[in-house]
């Protein structure tokens, strides 16, 4: 809900009471209470600034929604024993006249494999890494910690970032178990930030940070109804982040609207001596990106359609049949459609992704060995002594809660075999060849041959090639599998395709062209408002009202 529809709930309410303004008590004596499944930030901002409900109200509420659902979902690893206490101390504050910024007291999720210097563990679905203890937060967290926003609690994830296993499932993790999507029972909830798109998509917080490589911020957005913010790499910092690539991860936003993804974006963007990617921006202090919020976006944009890169295959004709109405959509809202804006690699790429070990693979592989005992030797408290990947592997198959051999550990088995890191010259060759698919003979061929703003692909089609060459990506929700949909499931069946199943559609563009992205996705959103077409199966009972004035 944006500023217009908040003013008309106000509005509503004022009617309703007679009274000057919406109050604590009007609230709670109206059903003026917002939806916490569909409320946007800015009608959280509303209420705590009218004093209609404080951030310990919304921390309670969120709580309580956790412990409904998270039985069944398996979307949250562990609750901040601290939110309680943040959450009053941030009243506080509000109270004596001090906002931090636009989040102030809002409460929000992040993915167990950011690092926070609390109570908190940060495991990456591993309980090799439980009681494990950092020399401080990670980067991001420390920036939402500043910018006031109530870190709510970890959020479960594809373990190791879906960097373990070649026969394991999407949300799955030792230490945290299943995941599973919200809008069909044993839904696939895609990853690896599974549990962040399931606890955004029903209001379990305002949101949540993810962290992409490959795909694991907009896939489960895409399939949990969410917008979701792949930042290029270097726009927002790693730093206490346990990695997979250090030049291919990033760590960004999954929210209900794109509003509520700019202003966490905003927040999180920036400089960071201990992360020497994001030195490379171009600004000494990023985008307000709330600023690129604008209906009429897409007027006068060029958009490219790089049809070598859609999928044809009979499940995906509900996903191509809603692409090409989206391209009607952003016609008629004044945007010049440049057809066949191909990608000039584009069977190199294929190639290159159905090799053995391909030059993508290589670049993770090397990575990961370099980057994960980078990581672990940061750690001030390290019970398990896992120091390397070698050494994580041991622990992984000799610890029995670590499901193996059921699932194996056949990725660590590649990049072990590798024989080196990311160090030698052969690392670099494999990371040149793969950003140049991914860049001059992909995206970024294809923006500057056709002289585009931006490219457009359904979101199951877009996460390769902007990952090799650290471009963003912004997905929105384009549509849902029909009702009378066929289902299918995976090999350990998590139903991939299927009733109400949503999907969804990405923008991709240059690097740190996150803004121009935004507002091309704010304008096709605000037309289309899809993600209110279809409701989850599952919902939390637990609203505001149950928790004000207790």
């Amino acid at each position: 809900m944006g500023l217009k529809a908040t003013a008309l709930l106000a509005l509503l309410c004022l009617t309703t009471l007679g009274l000057s303004t919406v109050t604590r008590d009007s609230y709670s004596h109206t059903n003026c209470y917002p939806d916490l499944a569909e409320v946007e930030v800015e009608e959280l901002i509303s209420g705590l600034e009218s004093g209609a409900w404080t951030s310990v109200d919304l921390t309670k509420a969120y709580i309580l929604r956790i412990e409904e659902t998270n039985s069944i979902l398996n979307a949250i690893t562990e609750i901040n024993p601290d939110a309680l206490s943040i959450a009053a101390s941030l009243d506080a504050e509000r109270a004596n006249g001090t906002i931090r910024s636009p989040l102030h007291g809002v409460p929000m999720l992040i993915k167990n494999n950011i690092a926070t210097n609390d109570q908190m563990n940060n495991t990456a679905g591993s309980y090799s890494l439980l009681g494990a203890k950092v020399p401080r937060d990670a980067t991001v967290a420390a920036k939402l910690r500043e910018a006031g926003v109530v870190l709510l609690g970890k959020s479960n994830l594809s373990q190791w970032a879906n960097f373990r296993s070649f026969n394991s499932s999407n949300g799955w993790s030792a230490y945290g178990g299943q995941v599973t999507g919200a809008y069909y029972p044993s839904m696939d909830p895609s990853g690896s930030s599974a549990g962040s798109g399931v606890g955004s998509s029903i209001g379990l917080a305002f949101a949540a940070l993810g962290t992409e490589t490959d795909g694991s911020i907009v896939s489960p957005s895409s399939r949990n109804n969410l917008v979701g913010i792949k930042p290029s790499v270097g726009l927002t910092s790693r730093s206490l982040v346990i990695p997979i690539s250090e030049h291919q991860d990033t760590v960004g936003p999954m929210a209900r609207s794109v509003r509520d993804a700019s202003y966490i974006l905003s927040i999180i963007a920036g400089r960071d001596e201990n992360d020497n990617y994001t030195l490379a921006q171009p600004w000494n202090t990023p985008p307000d990106y709330t600023q690129y919020l604008n209906f009429s976006s897409l007027r006068g944009a060029r958009i490219g359609i790089p049809r070598n890169g859609l999928s044809q295959t009979s499940t995906n004709k509900p996903v191509l049949d809603a692409f090409e109405a989206a391209i009607e959509i952003m016609k008629n809202a004044g945007a010049t459609i440049v057809e066949n804006a191909n990608f000039s690699a584009w069977d190199e790429y294929v190639a290159d992704e159905n090799a053995p070990i391909g030059n993508s693979t290589i670049v993770l592989d090397a990575d990961f060995v370099s980057n994960l005992a980078s990581y672990l030797s940061q750690l001030t408290s390290n019970p398990n002594n896992i120091k390397s990947l070698a050494d994580e592997a041991n622990y992984t198959h000799h610890f029995a809660l670590e499901d193996y051999p059921n699932r194996d550990t056949g990725v660590w088995d590649q990049s072990l075999s590798l024989g080196y890191n990311n160090s030698e010259s052969r690392f670099w060759q494999a990371y040149q060849y793969s950003s140049y698919l991914g860049g001059e003979g992909g995206v970024l061929g294809a923006l500057k041959m056709y002289n585009l703003d931006a490219l457009i692909l359904p979101t199951d089609d877009s996460p390769g090639l902007p990952a090799r060459a650290g471009l963003p990506i912004v997905t929105v929700p384009l549509g849902f599998y029909p009702s009378n949909t066929t289902v299918e499931k995976s090999q350990r069946g998590l139903v991939e395709v299927g009733p109400n199943i949503p999907f969804g559609l990405s923008f991709m563009g240059a690097k740190w062209s996150e803004g121009t992205l935004i507002g091309l996705a704010y304008a096709f959103e605000q037309r289309t408002l899809t993600r209110n077409k279809i409701k989850p199966y599952l919902l939390p009972n637990t609203q505001l009202a149950d928790v004000v004035g207790t």
